[in-house]
């Protein structure tokens, strides 16, 4: 069960930051009134991180530390966690709900700095110059145009049509590309590019095919040895998505043997969980073939964008109950409470809560300004604005209504 204590003022909640979250984060907690906050370069693992857990109130993590459902047990006061990345699969999401946890995350605070890359890997896909490159670092002079082509005239095929590749193609129409993308929701078309009705159609008509879908259950092992078969000879493939949406071992296959000119490739299906283990690929050793260790959004413009984005929906939360940007949680756009008192109530999703909590306040003589509910799957999730409340006299009652997860007042 979450802790029972009363809610805490600000200078007293605590705030912890791993994997070296951008400073920008912490002046945020600080410039709100937030003043016991613990900034850490690295993840932290085992007993370590169970013991952090259990005294921290808000979390911050990146994609290394992982809050498994063993974690949260552990963490009786923790009631936000904040990603500063795009990805939330590093976190048991039902579970924090589950124990009344939201979380928050950044899906597109990095959206410039990958699409700018995209646009970088494609000129130097199309000039060859990852092989160029290697050579003349081992001394061997290869200057020669065969094989090296101008972006300009050539069409680049874009899957998934979303914050992502959307800028990706506004930035490739500056350079002259003819711009084609598939996505299966449909969206509205930026600059000229224009939409075709199958992934096939795309792959079949594209110079350079770049993946920006998410991961999911239709996304996994999407580009496969058949697909891969489907490309235009000699095109190439850029991914700075998701690992598993591409196999790449059929991908080695195919650029070993010419059927796709060269690949760059950003992320991993297996990705090395620190610095100190070795990062292995059969992509490795190939001719034109661009490997980056999932650096797509990490630029320091993005990482000072994701802090300052995910640190204010944490304040947010904390400071006024407000969940829009949960990805776990059910969602609430609240106003600041001015000259009101708050409460938040968090529970199981079954009749007759909301009426309890309703009556709980009557019997007590406070009056309801105003009411907001959500429900999301298991959990709802309900905010009122009174006139005035003893959080002392009435948390007692309102966790012990037949239901609740968790109850706050906030001032």
């Amino acid at each position: 069960m979450p802790d029972q204590r009363l809610t805490r003022p600000r200078d007293q909640i605590r705030v912890l930051l791993l994997e070296g979250i951008h400073e920008r984060a912490e002046r945020a907690f600080r410039d709100a009134g937030y003043s016991s906050v613990t900034r850490l370069p690295d993840a932290l693992r085992g007993q370590d991180l169970l013991d952090a857990v259990a005294e921290t109130e808000i979390i911050g993590i990146r994609s290394r530390t992982q809050l498994t459902p063993e974690v949260l047990e552990a963490g009786e006061r923790l009631f936000a966690i904040g990603c500063f990345c795009i990805g939330t699969n590093q976190v048991a999401l039902e579970e924090a709900a589950r124990r009344g946890v939201p979380v928050f995350h950044a899906p597109h605070s990095n959206t410039r700095s990958v699409a700018e890359l995209v646009i970088g890997l494609s000129v130097m896909l199309m000039r060859d110059v990852a092989r160029k490159s290697r050579l003349a670092h081992d001394g061997i002079w290869r200057k020669s145009a065969v094989g090296s082509h101008e972006l300009r005239g050539k069409t680049l095929g874009i899957v998934g049509y979303g914050h992502i590749g959307s800028q990706v193609s506004i930035l490739a129409e500056a350079f002259g590309l003819n711009v084609i993308y598939h996505d299966i929701v449909p969206k509205l078309t930026l600059g000229n590019a224009h939409p075709v009705p199958s992934l096939d159609e795309l792959l079949a008509g594209s110079d350079i095919v770049s993946l920006h879908v998410p991961e999911t259950d239709s996304t996994r092992g999407l580009m496969a040895a058949a697909r891969f078969d489907r490309m235009k000879p000699g095109a190439y493939l850029i991914n700075a998505s998701r690992g598993s949406v591409v196999d790449v071992d059929a991908l080695a296959e195919r650029l070993k043997d010419g059927r796709i000119g060269g690949a760059a490739v950003d992320v991993f299906p297996k990705e090395p969980k620190s610095k100190d283990e070795p990062f292995v690929s059969p992509l490795q050793g190939i001719p034109n073939v661009i490997l980056t260790p999932h650096v797509g959004g990490s630029t320091e413009e993005a990482q000072e964008a994701i802090g300052k984005d995910v640190a204010g929906q944490l304040v947010a939360y904390s400071d006024s109950g407000a969940t829009t940007a949960s990805v776990n949680f059910p969602q609430l756009a609240l106003a600041p409470h001015d000259d009101v008192h708050r409460v938040l109530h968090t529970h199981r999703n079954r009749p007759g809560v909301l009426s309890a909590i309703n009556d709980l306040l009557a019997d007590r003589n406070v009056n309801i300004l105003g009411q907001h509910l959500q429900t999301r799957g298991e959990v709802g999730y309900v905010v009122l604005d009174v006139d005035e409340v003893d959080a002392e006299e009435i948390l007692p009652p309102l966790r012990a209504i037949d239901g609740t997860i968790r109850a706050r007042v906030l001032y």
